[in-house]
């Protein structure tokens, strides 16, 4: 019997602790076959493991990743209870998800993260990765619309410094903020930030990012001239 690239995990909503299951995609099935300049991975074939990032509870509708905190703040969870679950009908996300599928746990992921007052950093990547799907799906409008939120959210992630202790470093916020900056055409925030990057090429490990930045940073000059 040839083995499923898919598997099922049985997860605690951390809102309401009831369990549901999830899929999820075996990390031996995944082949990236390249990066894009903003760490969108293009994946080798139909198994994108990006559909699966957002767990949906089925019984109260909160959907979160493994990047949100256990804690909720006082007040939290009756807001969520009146906008979230009090208009949930139940159902669940535990089959293979379509790029619609995936793009509405996104989003859902997005309003609970913002009201549970989630870090920017973690409310950049699920903005991130929602433009990612509608760029598969060739839905420049949106892809813009996304990108933009999560390159405001990444300033603000920069500024309070919320990324420290994830795996996002400092240089690596920075070229997101950079190169979200040039995708939807804000040149000057892009020329600030890839210069802030190019800035740290001393004291940063992180050569493959410095070089990016660079790159990108001459082709924007020489746009310009």
């Amino acid at each position: 019997m040839e083995l499923s690239p898919y598997y099922e995990k049985q997860i605690e909503c951390i809102h309401c602790k009831k369990k549901f299951k999830s899929m999820k995609v075996r990390s031996n099935f995944v082949k990236v076959k390249e990066t894009e300049s903003d760490f969108h991975p293009i994946y080798e074939n139909d198994i994108n493991p990006l559909l699966y990032n957002v767990f949906v509870c089925e019984h109260c509708g909160f959907s979160f990743t493994e990047d949100f905190a256990k804690y909720f703040a006082p007040g939290v969870m009756e807001a969520i209870d009146e906008q979230i679950t009090s208009h949930w009908i139940p159902h669940n996300f535990s089959g293979e998800r379509s790029i619609a599928d995936a793009l509405q746990a996104y989003k859902l992921a997005l309003v609970c993260g913002d009201l549970k007052k989630e870090k920017h950093i973690a409310l950049a990547g699920l903005a991130l990765r929602t433009a990612w799907l509608y760029r598969l799906i060739g839905y420049e409008e949106q892809e813009t619309r996304f990108l933009k939120i999560a390159r405001d959210q990444y300033i603000d992630a920069y500024s309070t410094e919320d990324y420290a202790g994830t795996a996002m470093s400092e240089v690596r916020v920075i070229y997101l903020i950079a190169e979200l900056s040039r995708r939807i055409g804000d040149r000057e925030q892009a020329i600030r930030y890839f210069s802030r990057v190019i800035e740290k090429q001393q004291s940063s490990n992180e050569a493959k990012i410095i070089e990016l930045a660079k790159d990108q940073w001459q082709q924007m000059r020489a746009t310009n001239d």
